[in-house]
């Protein structure tokens, strides 16, 4: 008979070696929405017109003269060329919707063996760091803009040494990314000043 305490226990994730983690992937509702309403719309009018011709109409308007605009424009006409430059622009445009997650406003964290999956806000992971580095001894104020891939803090300090401030502004941060606990954590970059003269 086989206990809980004889069964075998999970293996925890290494440290060193976080699970790869993807960013989230925003649902573009409105673009979706949109594109999806205007081919609707197209669609809809061309099949009526279409069978409207079928059913011995005459085709409307708007398609005679577009018909006869493409048969007769020359390329190189100005008009066709912003038409096709504005149609290209969408394309892009949609395929790089298609192809990039968005949410570059969300930094994935690891999850080990928790099939949950979880992300901290760019904002929240500079307050943080801005916090930590308040906390070193002559640090008076800290400016922190954390990316994806890299954090900047801009630190002013009004006494110790430079070096030695920078030394555990460095150290504290560090700690700090640590603990946050990201699938990839930023690269740090510190620079610490004097206070500029008054007058």
């Amino acid at each position: 008979m086989t206990t809980p305490d004889d069964a075998p226990e999970e293996a925890a994730p290494p440290v060193g070696h976080p699970a790869r983690e993807h960013r989230f992937r925003a649902d573009r509702r409105v673009p979706a929405a949109l594109v999806a309403l205007a081919v609707a719309a197209a669609a809809g009018l061309l099949l009526y017109d279409i069978a409207s011709v079928r059913a011995g109409r005459p085709a409307m308007r708007w398609r005679r003269v577009l018909a006869d605009e493409l048969a007769t424009r020359p390329l190189d006409d100005p008009w066709m060329s912003a038409g096709a430059g504005v149609a290209a622009a969408l394309g892009v445009w949609l395929l790089v919707l298609a192809v990039t997650p968005g949410l570059r406003g969300l930094l994935p964290m690891r999850h080990g063996a928790a099939p949950v999956r979880a992300a901290l806000a760019r904002d929240a992971v500079a307050l943080v760091l801005r916090d930590r580095a308040l906390d070193v001894p002559g640090v008076r104020s800290v400016r922190v803009r954390a990316g994806r891939s890299r954090a900047a803090v801009r630190a002013v300090s009004h006494f110790r040494d430079l070096d030695d401030v920078r030394d555990d502004l460095e150290a504290a941060l560090r700690g700090g990314i640590q603990d946050l606990g990201l699938a990839r954590p930023p690269a740090l970059s510190v620079r610490v000043t004097r206070p500029g003269r008054k007058g």
